[in-house]
């Protein structure tokens, strides 16, 4: 399996706190099945997104683990003035793997009419976002149209494992479920911030999805689509999706004549 989203290095956000935290949450990974991962730390304005800094964990993480676990950098873009400035000059900055595709969260306040151009404008600059567990996300959650238009126009999303296994509550799993049958999801990562209460394991929810939709669905989730990404390739696994601001045929009326 593939994992595209967690906070596995250490001292630059709320994840891993140190280098050991990290590599015992590089072995759980490998414990678990899976064969890469993408260390998404934050950037928004709590976190400072340092890539060098970033690169240089990742390297010192790789050393640890060597070749039983593949390592790449991305992060966790918040859609703030400053980063959406920043990434018009520097795509690759934020990107998974430096690639095209990109974590995108969302805040849990509110969600300006505006970001209907602004997830247009990263597709302009040749970027695939990726919304970010938005199962857990309140907004989302109860105005879900304003996410299947960003995938209708081309966006992916991405829930939480934990979500599948209840985790994070029976709203945010019964979200994850619904949009798992209605097609809606395109990746399942763990976003892992430590070893217990948010662990870097993916097989209880890869069963899970199995047993709901599929092994093949199940396969495209962890596996397929998430390496996919992770090279920068096009989605094997890409459901079509409908334009939820289509309106039925409208036909012709007969005039009313109202006589006074």
């Amino acid at each position: 399996m593939v994992d595209i989203h967690c906070h596995i290095f250490h001292g630059l956000d709320d994840g891993a706190d140190s280098l050991q935290t990290s590599i015992q949450m590089a072995e759980m990974a490998i414990a678990d099945g899976i064969t890469h991962v993408v260390g998404t730390p934050h950037a928004n304005s709590q976190y400072k997104f340092d890539p060098g800094l970033i690169r240089q964990l990742r390297d010192e993480l790789q050393s640890a683990v060597g070749d039983r676990l593949t390592l790449a950098t991305g992060c966790d873009f918040h859609l703030s003035y400053e980063n959406l400035r920043d990434i018009q000059n520097n795509p690759q900055k934020y990107t998974i793997n430096q690639k095209n595709y990109l974590l995108v969260e969302f805040a849990d306040f509110a969600i300006p009419p505006s970001m209907d151009d602004t997830m247009h404008q990263l597709q302009l600059i040749g970027l695939s976002p990726i919304i970010t567990h938005p199962e857990r996300n309140a907004l989302l959650r109860t105005k879900p149209e304003r996410m299947y238009r960003w995938l209708h126009q081309g966006a992916y999303v991405q829930i939480t494992a934990l979500s599948l296994l209840g985790r994070f509550g029976s709203a945010a799993q019964d979200r994850a479920e619904e949009w798992l049958d209605d097609d809606r999801v395109h990746f399942v990562a763990s976003d892992a911030h430590n070893l217990k209460g948010r662990p870097l394991q993916l097989r209880a929810a890869f069963d899970v999805v199995a047993k709901r939709r599929g092994e093949a669905v199940a396969q495209a989730l962890f596996q397929d689509n998430p390496l996919a990404a992770f090279e920068g390739r096009s989605l094997p696994y890409e459901p079509e999706q409908l334009d939820p601001s289509a309106k039925p045929p409208q036909y012709p009326r007969r005039k009313r004549f109202i006589f006074f």
